[in-house]
């Protein structure tokens, strides 16, 4: 990568403007400019956060190295990653955090001295929104449906959390059995499935995690069939906007508990704007603004 970026810390210290951004498609719903922004102002710290939005630009994978060349180039301290691009990008990194070789997904690269590094703050960010909101209900047996770049950080962090059964499901077959192979490895304990029956499998299922992008507005409906849901199982979906997915709504409808994406976003921008500034962020603050950026579109 380019040898002209700017550590991260220096512009932090010195004042400078910090730039960041978020690299992915269909992303102009994204809150993630108003979370970092507004947590910057607060902290007194100047920050500006683009969306680059693939789909709107007319760029596809091809162009990842050009745009993070050009970012460090002009000395931006970093930048996020959303679909479809969190596994597309690692080839173009220099490095990888411990957690994010873990995964195998990046959804926050930092550029410092001269290199650019990816982290993942998806785990942890996807970890505490399991923590808020499972509470007390079974948790040993899930399934997941999305084998991708979040699939792969929302499973890490379901076994983390204490999961003995994780049933993943995937439009793409073979993506499913590498993160599924991944996964035996890294917890050889656990029992981690592919595929079959997925009806049956929500039957028995304690929860169900929705790692993909449906449910989006430009892929709107529901990732399961409706009525595999019922009050048996707590349902968690990653997408935030919409926050109120056909997923969520069904879901509640259907008497489940419901984790919506608001939790894991805040969590993961909140890890990694201290990975951007060198500074930990207030998480009420950021949920304050996650709040106000919703109600502003809903008036």
């Amino acid at each position: 990568m380019g040898a002209n970026a700017t550590p991260m810390r220096e512009m932090a210290v010195t004042g400078n403007a910090c730039l960041v951004g978020l690299i992915g498609r269909d992303i102009g719903a994204s809150r993630s400019p108003s979370m970092h922004e507004s947590e910057a102002s607060a902290q007194g710290l100047r920050l500006l956060y683009m969306l680059f939005d693939f789909a709107q630009r007319g760029w596809d994978v091809a162009d990842l190295p050009r745009l993070l060349a050009a970012l460090q180039t002009v000395g931006a301290a970093g930048c996020n990653v959303t679909y479809p691009y969190k596994q597309a990008v690692i080839a173009h990194l220099d490095a990888l955090s411990p957690q994010a070789e873990a995964v195998g997904a990046v959804n926050t690269i930092v550029f410092s001295g001269g290199r650019a590094t990816g982290h993942n703050t998806d785990v942890s960010g996807f970890g505490e929104a399991l923590a808020g909101g499972v509470g007390n209900r079974p948790f040993a047996r899930v399934v997941q449906v999305g084998a991708g770049g979040a699939g792969a950080a929302t499973a890490q962090a379901l076994l983390r959390h204490g999961v003995r059964q994780l049933a993943l499901f995937d439009v793409d077959g073979a993506r499913a059995a590498t993160l599924a192979s991944r996964l035996h490895g890294q917890f050889p304990d656990r029992e981690v499935t592919v595929g079959g029956d997925l009806p049956a499998a929500l039957a028995a299922a304690d929860g169900l995690v929705n790692a993909t992008p449906m449910g989006m507005a430009k892929l709107p409906g529901l990732p399961v069939p409706a009525e595999c849901l019922g009050p048996h199982l707590w349902v968690a979906d990653i997408v935030y906007f919409p926050l109120e997915t056909a997923l969520v709504a069904e879901s509640r409808r259907r008497g489940c508990a419901v984790i919506n994406g608001s939790a894991m976003a805040i969590g993961q921008a909140a890890a990694a704007f201290t990975l951007f500034t060198g500074r930990p962020a207030d998480r009420a603050r950021m949920q304050a603004s996650f709040d106000r950026f919703a109600a502003a579109r809903a008036a």
